[in-house]
Formats: C-alpha cells, structure tokens, sequence
C-alpha cells in the first residue's frame, strides 16, 4: 500500500517515540480543541461583534510569529523533546486566562488565551519538525506529514467535538478542568517518549553539521518555493476561516453557537481526511505542480462562497466546511512535505520557523484587512473580495517559483 495512512501506520510501528508523541498530543489536541470551544462558544453566546469575531482569530495567530522565533532560537541549545515539554508546561498556565475570563465576563481573557495558544505553537512548530527530521529516515518523511495532518485535525475532532457535546449540557469550569488534564497527560507522554527518543537516536558529530543561516539568495527554487506554500494558504484559507463565525451569524442569528461548533468540527474532519486521498510517493511531485495546489485552493474559496446562500440548511453548510478543508489539507501536507524534505537536518528548525513567521504574517495580514472590510462590506461581500484577490496573488507567485 502506497497511502500516507499505510505510511504513518508503518511509521509508528517502528519507533516507539513516535507512538508516545502521538498520544502526547492526542491528549493537547483534546485541550486545545476544548479551549477553543469555550473562546468561539462565550463569543457568541455574548453576541460579539462581527469584526471583534474576525479580530478573535487574528489575535490566534499573531503571536505565532514571536513563538516561532523563540522556538527556533532555543532549538540550538535543547532538545526538542524539552522545548514540547516546556510549551506544554506555558500552555498549563495559559488556562488561566479563560477562568479569568468566565469569572469576570471578559473577552479580553478569552482573547488572551487565543494569542498564548498561538505564541506557544509557534514555540513549537520548530521542534517538532527537527524531531522528525532527526528521528525519521528520508523515506519516513511523508509518515511525519500525515501525522502533522492528524495532530492538527484531532485538535477539533476531538477537542471541539468533545466541547461541542458538552458545551451547552455542562458549566465551562468543568471543560476547563477537563483541558487542563490533557495537558498533564501529554506532559508524561512527552516525558515517555524523549526517553525512548534518547535512547534510539544518535546524534551526528558537530563537524558535520551545516550552518543553519539561511540567506534567501543563497536557497534553491525548490527550497524557496516550500517556504512559501504555508503561507500562500494561509492567505487564501485564513480570511474565510476568520469569517465563520460572523458568516454563522447571518445564516442563522437566533442560534449562532449551535451551527458554529458544529461546523468547526466539520472542518477538522476534511483537515484530516484530505491528505489521505494522496499517495506516499506522489508528494514531492504535488508539492512541485501549480494546477493541483491552485485547484485546490480554488476549491476551498467556492465552498466557503456558497455557506452565505444555504440558509437554513445547516447540512449543506457543514458539508460545504468539510470539502473546503480536505481540499486545503492537501496543500497544507504539500507544502509541511516540501519543508521536511527540502532542508539538512540543521537547517530544518530554521526552515521551519521561516515558514511559520511567513504563514502568520499572510495570514495576519489578510485577517486583519478581512476585519477591517467586514465594517463597511459586512461578512459575505468581505470573503469574496479578501479571499478572491489572495487567491489571484498567490497564483502569481507560485507562477514566479515554479520548479
């Protein structure tokens, strides 16, 4: 079998580290889902503004941009198994921040615990893609990138669909209570598997590690070209993504909370299945051809075009969400394959880190001009020309970079 899933199964049989860090995260995708619905849910159910909804994501991924600067740098002096012990550890104490905001009826808080989960992700973005370059052999790399795809995914199938059971059936504390279990689990998962790690892996000696500077004119088109597919995704994804909830609420204002939830779990189901529809072998091959990625991101914008007019059909709506990400999640694996193949071991953290800082600042930037257009366009109007326009600019670039 040639599959991505066969690949990840076949992966994880053979490095016990591997099957802990998966279950480490299983356990902080079951807490980060879980905050996020306790952030969107509150939100809504307070009747946020629209442009406060929109400005609620950027505020979700600004902060990457720091995390990842941070994680890059502290990946030259640690481990990366420390470095996802230390995130996990900050993303402990971040809970804070949405007991505070409950208590006091504060979106402030509520924001504040968006930007620490995005500071910290970015934290440890890095490491987590040096730990695989490290642990995995060439031939393992498309193994990373599924199970990039499922810890990404899982955060909402599991986290949001455990929250959107219990969200409107139980008080928020005890969700909270339950996130910050996850993190204690994932903790001793993390503790597990650097032991195993550690006890399989041999470093290389330091006369054969590369300088890890990268200077742009100094990168190959390849290498250029797998730094900017995060982020021209992001550019085309992240306004629609940002627009959802606000879109939620004027196709169905009574009860905004009930389609929204849904919906965003909707949305991590495509994330996940998407890139099982490719094969192992055939990765480095989409990640270098502009049609497919451009189809897809098509794809993407045409399924989040159509939710405005499915007005009282919450199924249409939701299986809309869910083609829009398997579409977008092909690229996603893409472009994470073009990265972990296309960089030295020692060059993987920096290359990593790039990549994050340029996917936050696309997806900051169109965010923030979706925010500002939703007061004057409102939502609907906003997703077309934000979204259309970043998809028109990222056809141009990948046109400038194509292999």
């Amino acid at each position: 079998m040639n599959s991505l899933l066969y690949a990840l199964v076949e992966a994880l049989r053979s490095h016990r580290w591997l099957r802990l860090l998966a279950c480490a995260f299983i356990f902080t995708s079951l807490g980060n889902g879980l905050t996020q619905v306790v952030v969107f849910g509150l939100l809504l159910q307070w009747q946020a503004p629209a442009a406060l909804l929109t400005l609620a994501y950027f505020f979700a991924t600004v902060p990457g941009f720091i995390g990842s600067l941070i994680g890059e740098r502290l990946c030259l002096r640690f481990s990366p198994i420390g470095l996802l012990v230390l995130t996990e550890l900050l993303g402990l104490i971040a809970l804070l921040f949405p007991m505070l905001g409950v208590h006091y009826h504060s979106i402030p808080a509520l924001l504040a615990v968006q930007s620490a989960e995005a500071l910290l992700s970015g934290m440890s973005w890095p490491a987590l893609t040096l730990l695989f370059k490290r642990g995995l052999t060439e031939h393992e790399l498309p193994a990373a990138t599924c199970l990039e795809n499922v810890i990404f995914a899982s955060q909402v199938l599991l986290g949001t669909g455990l929250g959107v059971v219990l969200f409107q059936r139980i008080p928020v504390q005890p969700l909270l209570v339950i996130d910050a279990a996850s993190f204690l689990g994932s903790i001793l998962m993390l503790f597990m598997a650097g032991k195993a790690f550690i006890s399989r892996v041999t470093p290389k000696p330091a006369d054969e590690q590369p300088s890890v500077t990268l200077r742009w004119q100094h990168l190959t088109v390849r290498q250029k070209r797998s730094l900017l597919l995060l982020p021209a995704l992001a550019a085309v994804g992240s306004p629609a993504m940002a627009l959802l909830p606000a879109l939620v609420q004027q196709i169905q204002p009574a009860d905004a909370a009930s389609l929204a939830l849904p919906l965003l779990f909707a949305r991590s189901l495509g994330q996940l299945c998407g890139p099982m529809l490719l094969k192992k072998d055939s990765l480095a091959r989409y990640a270098a051809k502009n049609r497919l990625l451009l189809i897809c991101m098509s794809v993407f914008l045409l399924a989040y075009g159509v939710i405005p007019f499915v007005s009282g059909g919450a199924v249409v709506a939701l299986g809309m969400v869910f083609i829009a990400h398997l579409a977008s999640n092909i690229v996603f694996a893409a472009g994470t394959f073009g990265v972990l193949s296309s960089f030295h071991a020692m060059q993987i953290a920096s290359a990593s880190g790039k990549a994050w800082r340029w996917q936050t600042i696309s997806a900051s930037l169109f965010t923030g001009i979706a925010a500002l257009a939703t007061i004057s366009l409102g939502a609907i109007q906003t997703l077309y020309v934000v979204s259309a326009s970043a998809l028109l600019l990222v056809a141009l670039i990948m046109a400038r970079f194509r292999e």
